[in-house]
């Protein structure tokens, strides 16, 4: 993919700048909660997804800035994360279909810690620049479908109230961008800005234009007819 993803990564990196406002605003009004300093890597063992656009974003950086056995290491550590959230997703949705309650099942996959594959020996991020949304705002007060959140390591006491950021309203315009980048690309995947990935997957995904859904079928490079030509139907 080339220049026709920029117009839909600027717009994405004004929502980056608009979280890293906001990050900025609260810790400075609250700096004896907000605890985050260099190799603090408590985010980057958390389980979350991105959207499509976010994905896309991730991964374009990744592959400009690594290459060759450096890069191969990097996509080895996600590739083994990968398997390790695929593994926590299977036991919830077992759970699930145990007939356990949706929140308890969240609450307990938001305990589990998987190693971000971009986090190196010296517990920095490699692509710290390019840090999705949810890292830049962990460490401050957040809520999700009416329910808050924030850091452990956080100075932030439990039953007062604090600034918080609805995580949903950002979701919201996250999935809306990815709706308007499937819809500007005309691909035959409909249901694609509905997909999610965790980091692993944003960075070993090869967002080509037979994975986008925009190489008719049959054509070469393309995926033969017959075959599911959904990514986001696939599992």
């Amino acid at each position: 993919m080339g220049n026709e993803l920029i117009p839909f990564f600027n717009q994405y990196e004004t929502l980056v700048e608009a979280a890293d406002s906001i990050f900025k605003r609260i810790r400075e009004e609250h700096s004896d909660c907000v605890t985050c300093k260099i190799e603090c890597s408590d985010c980057c063992h958390a389980l979350f997804d991105l959207s499509l656009i976010e994905a896309l974003y991730l991964n374009h950086h990744f592959n400009r800035t690594f290459n060759g056995h450096e890069k191969d290491t990097l996509l080895e550590a996600a590739n083994l994360a990968d398997r390790a959230v695929y593994r926590i997703k299977r036991r919830a949705q077992q759970t699930l279909n145990k007939g356990a309650a949706e929140t308890d099942v969240l609450t307990q996959v938001a305990e589990k810690r998987v190693r971000c594959p971009l986090l190196d020996n010296a517990n920095l991020c490699r692509l710290y620049a390019f840090r999705p949304i949810t890292c830049r705002l962990y460490g401050i007060p957040t809520s999700i479908q009416g329910a808050g959140y924030t850091c452990g390591r956080s100075g932030f006491i439990k039953g007062r109230a604090y600034p918080t950021v609805n995580l949903d309203a950002i979701h919201r315009k996250l999935f809306e961008l990815s709706t308007a980048l499937i819809n500007e690309l005309r691909s035959r995947h409909l249901k694609m800005a509905d997909m999610l990935f965790p980091v692993s997957m944003a960075l070993l995904t090869v967002f080509d234009k037979d994975y986008l859904g925009l190489s008719p079928i049959g054509d070469e490079g393309g995926r033969e007819k017959g075959g599911n030509n959904d990514p986001a139907q696939s599992g």
